[in-house]
């Protein structure tokens, strides 16, 4: 629908100047005022014209009724002015044109885009804290990052993605006392990340009655920094064993890194851009502890050394973006955390900015809501998480029961079970706006009706079934298709929105946009489907025109499906 509007107001915007002398308004000011009316009786695509109304110094109806005489040439659409709005009707031509010329002919490269082309994207998402097991709250982060990922090598972007492990500080000083206290290995090796997650509670249930706890852990994390093999020794144990089970997760969300770089990859990149703090007069004492302080952008001070001289989260942070710039050379740096985390990022990209670091302003922080469970904020401390092992677990369960019923003799029933189960908790989270709170249930994300990811899945291998039976669906080059009924003009219209949605989920980091627009294309496929006899229809020129729409429509689906880190199975 890009190339649909961008005539439209190219059209528009010379009826402006000739009706309308002195009109300095362009193109693209015209394009961004398109919108698409939500009732589809009132056109495809709307131009509300009180948006004018100053500009032009006249009525919106009369200048929709201005405009209305312009010549819209017939294959493209027909226009009409009803009160301030002037309407227009994609012509059928148009929607062929879009089916055969545009979805069909590219295929899985439909709604991509090359801007991206030369130009490297970084992307710092995922990034566990080590020792700790995937919960429902990692998932955020993971999945939009992957998405964000894939969107940009849509794009043409060239992109890295690292995972930035939390593997170094005090919490690893916790561990370590846990572990020395009242750790066993044996047992440790046999339960992995549930065994180090246990002995991380209880050192908290302790320190609650012993506070002298937290002054040893920040010993034995100072100890790290020093080097000392033993505690080395158990940092790295630790590493192996969560990355063991953190690979697991990823394979069943099939995404993988190109780099690991916990915050231990930086530990001996920190001190020379402290340096450059002291040389520019950044730093000063606060209490012992070294800060920059930030009160003149109405921040809180950047805390950047501890008073026993130990890093923190920013000196981390700073080095780690200069290191991706020197080795990667990014055009944009692109972090997914919480968004309890964005004065952080607010603080250290203001503290790179005073250190003079001119590419700052490539450095991008992607927030989003949080998860709870029953209204109780997520703490690996108090034990108040759900795994997603378990969660996925449970929902794979289900989806292989549903096929137990519907489908037994399905051949690769377990594959599909984890595609579907897995992908049903990533579209229940990623149809949510990213920065919106989330209170989780665990009923809503296992649910298969409404707006849920079976339901797409679901209606992609619907469009399998229709071209299995089908048999051959290359009808030529020069076969032109025959639209008869609104529902099959309906979906080819949603088609034709997709590259405009990849578009804004890129914009504004948003992969709901994509999520969203799986479920409008599946619906109004489905509503197409259930009205629009396919293969039974004794018209061999529509018969091949719906199924046409049906390759399309699955073609866009997959598409859908892939960029928000879910698979398409084509039989369920």
């Amino acid at each position: 629908m890009i190339a649909f509007k961008k005539q439209i107001s190219e059209i528009l915007c010379d009826a402006v100047k000739k009706s309308f002398a002195g009109s300095e308004i362009t193109a693209d000011e015209l394009y961004e005022m398109l919108e698409y009316p939500p009732d589809s009786s009132m056109g495809d695509v709307a131009f509300p014209c009180f948006k004018l109304s100053r500009a032009l110094r006249s009525a919106p109806p009369m200048i929709a009724a201005k405009l209305s005489e312009a010549s819209f040439p017939e294959e493209l659409c027909s226009a009409e002015a009803k009160g301030p709005y002037l309407n227009f009707k994609i012509s059928e031509k148009y929607l062929c044109r879009i089916l055969c010329n545009e979805v069909l002919e590219k295929g899985e490269n439909y709604g991509s885009f090359d801007f991206g082309k030369g130009k490297n994207v970084v992307l710092d998402y995922s990034s566990p804290n080590t020792s700790k097991p995937f919960h429902i709250g990692h998932l955020g982060t993971t999945v939009i990052g992957h998405c964000l990922k894939l969107l940009h090598e849509f794009a043409g972007y060239n992109c890295i993605g690292i995972n930035h492990l939390g593997d170094w500080g005090t919490q690893n000083g916790k561990q370590i006392v846990a572990f020395k206290r009242w750790g066993n290995k044996e047992e440790v090796e046999e339960k992995g990340c549930d065994g180090l997650v246990e002995l991380y509670v209880k050192f908290h249930e302790e320190a609650e009655k012993d506070p002298s706890l937290n002054d040893e852990a920040r010993a034995e994390f100072k100890k790290m920094e020093m080097h000392d093999p033993e505690n080395i020794a158990l940092w790295k144990w630790f590493l192996d064993i969560s990355l063991k089970e953190y690979n697991v997760t990823y394979d069943q969300l099939g995404i993988t890194f190109d780099h690991y770089m916990g915050e231990s990859f930086f530990s001996d990149k920190m001190d020379a851009q402290i340096q450059i703090m002291r040389d520019k007069n950044l730093l000063m004492l606060d209490d012992g502890a070294s800060i920059v302080d930030l009160s003149e952008y109405n921040m809180p001070p950047c805390l950047i050394l501890k008073r026993d001289g130990a890093s923190l989260y920013p000196s981390r942070d700073i080095a780690a973006a200069v290191y991706r710039k020197d080795n990667f050379d990014f055009s944009k740096c692109i972090y997914v955390t919480s968004a309890g985390q964005s004065l952080h990022f607010a603080q250290w990209f203001k503290v790179m900015e005073l250190m003079g670091y001119d590419w700052v302003d490539q450095l991008v922080h992607v927030p989003y809501g949080t998860v709870s469970i029953g209204g109780e904020k997520l703490a690996t401390r108090t034990g108040n998480v759900v795994l997603l092992k378990h969660l996925f677990s449970q929902a794979i369960e289900k989806v292989s029961a549903v096929i137990d019923e519907k489908n037994p003799d399905l051949a690769n029933k377990a594959e599909v079970s984890e595609a579907v189960g897995v992908g049903a908790v990533v579209f229940h989270y990623l149809f949510n706006t990213r920065i919106k709170d989330i209170s989780f249930v665990l009923e809503d994300a296992l649910s298969f009706e409404g707006s849920t990811g079976p339901y797409v899945q679901y209606t992609y291998a619907r469009t399998c079934s229709i071209l299995e039976k089908a048999g051959n669906t290359d009808f030529g080059a020069d076969f032109v298709p025959s639209i008869t009924t609104d529902e099959e003009a309906d979906v080819i219209k949603v088609l034709a929105r997709f590259p405009e949605r990849v578009l804004a989920a890129i914009e504004d980091y948003e992969p709901s946009y994509i999520a969203r627009y799986a479920i409008e294309l599946a619906t109004a496929f489905n509503r197409f489907y259930h009205n629009c006899p396919i293969l039974s229809c004794d018209d061999e020129k529509v018969r091949s025109t719906r199924v046409y729409i049906a390759k399309a429509a699955g073609i866009v689906l997959k598409t859908a499906l892939r960029l928000i880190c879910m698979r398409a199975p084509e039989k369920i």
